[in-house]
């Protein structure tokens, strides 16, 4: 299996996105960004629902994240949204790991 690779600059698969993922909040540093994601309130509407995961290492499957600080250290870089218009996918956080995954349309 190729070892995972830092996307910057266009838009990832949602379905791709797992392991240490930094939240932008400037939209300025969008050009930096693996996507653009809007945060739905519904899990219904989400095309990626995510479970946050305390440690780097259990973030392996599609929907794990680890979120981190340090945007060096981050397998992707995510601009969170408030316009649903200007998001790629939408995301729905869950509680529950099992919940976690990618929805295919």
């Amino acid at each position: 299996m190729p070892p995972k690779v830092a996307q910057t600059g266009g838009y990832a698969d949602p379905c791709k996105l797992y392991g240490a993922v930094y939240l932008e909040r400037d939209p300025r540093r969008r050009g930096f960004c693996s996507a653009t994601v809007y945060v739905e309130q519904q899990e219904a509407f989400a095309n990626l629902v995510v479970f946050q995961e305390a440690n780097k290492l259990f973030a392996d499957k599609a929907g794990l994240w680890y979120i981190t600080d340090a945007r060096d250290f981050a397998d992707f870089t995510v601009l969170v949204t408030d316009n649903r218009s200007f998001a790629d996918f939408g995301i729905y956080y869950t509680k529950v790991r099992s919940f976690a995954g990618c929805r295919k349309d």
